[in-house]
């Protein structure tokens, strides 16, 4: 965490202290000076090197409400669960049954991420809440999303290694549709852009998480890589069309057609699958849309 007088400078505190008001900080009983811990703890994640301009562009984006509601959540405030509840409560489980296209199973993926996120003491006594991964880049309710999209992904993976392969052919699954119930589309697309990102090189992560999570300029990465941006510019565009090529192929492989892959594609926001994304490119916030 960032000292007193240290590296966030007279400009960048400012700024974090005007949106003080609008964070809602003082109805959880979260003062200036830890409203202001809590905005430098986002920066030293992800700009601690940028330069002034940089930082405050960051702080101004930050979705500051949300920053809040989720911190106090995690201190386990009962009025910022109560207010969590009235925001969300409907969205989620909605967004739960657009996801796995059955009630029962759309309720149970909801109810576990309250769970989840409402969090249990650790051999320490600390308790552990996943709200503490937030970090305000992007709105509260996509970030939520996202966690749905992936627990529902990480139910498909456990079922599909749970049934033999022997079974699965007796049940005629090597033939179904992927869109069939237990395969949505979105699942489908999901498993494929995290197979195509954990096949990459490192390098090539990091050119793609530096970029679309932490929005480094193509200068700043051409920096670290010792290169000039254009070469930096050059390889985004080349990965970019590469991802794209390689994830079609694989819907194709999984029985689509060209018509479905490009619908699809075109229709589906990569941050609304890829908690798997961020967890592949060591970061919890999404990338985005490969289409755009």
């Amino acid at each position: 965490m960032f000292a007193a007088g240290q590296s966030a400078g007279d400009s960048v505190r400012a700024a974090i202290a005007a949106r003080f008001d609008e964070s809602a900080a003082a109805e959880f009983g979260i003062p200036p000076e830890s409203f202001e811990q809590i905005v430098l703890a986002v920066i030293e994640r992800y700009a601690p090197d940028a330069n002034r301009s940089e930082q405050l562009a960051l702080v101004k984006a930050l979705h500051v409400q949300d920053l809040v509601l989720a911190r106090a959540c995690a201190n386990g405030d009962d009025s910022a669960w109560n207010t969590f509840l009235a925001r969300f409560r409907g969205a989620l489980y909605e967004a739960a049954y657009r996801i796995a296209r059955n009630d029962a199973l759309g309720r149970e993926l909801a109810d576990e991420l309250y769970a989840d996120l409402y969090g249990l003491p650790n051999k320490d006594g600390r308790r552990v809440c996943r709200l503490d991964y937030y970090m305000g880049r992007g709105s509260l309710e996509g970030w939520l999303r996202t966690v749905l999209s992936q627990q529902y992904v990480n139910r498909y993976r456990s079922r599909s290694r749970e049934v033999s392969l022997e079974e699965k052919i007796e049940q005629g699954a090597s033939f179904a549709s992927p869109q069939s119930e237990d395969e949505t589309p979105a699942a489908v697309l999901a498993v494929a852009v995290g197979e195509e990102l954990n096949a990459l090189e490192a390098e090539d992560r990091f050119v793609l998480a530096s970029s679309f999570l932490d929005h480094r300029t193509l200068a700043q990465i051409g920096r670290q890589l010792r290169v000039h941006e254009s070469t930096v510019s050059r390889r985004l565009d080349r990965l970019m069309q590469m991802l794209r090529k390689r994830i079609r192929k694989r819907l194709l492989a999984a029985g689509w057609s060209p018509r479905q892959c490009e619908e699809q594609m075109a229709s589906l926001d990569v941050r609304d699958l890829d908690v798997n994304v961020g967890a592949t490119l060591k970061q919890e916030s999404p990338l985005e849309s490969f289409n755009k």
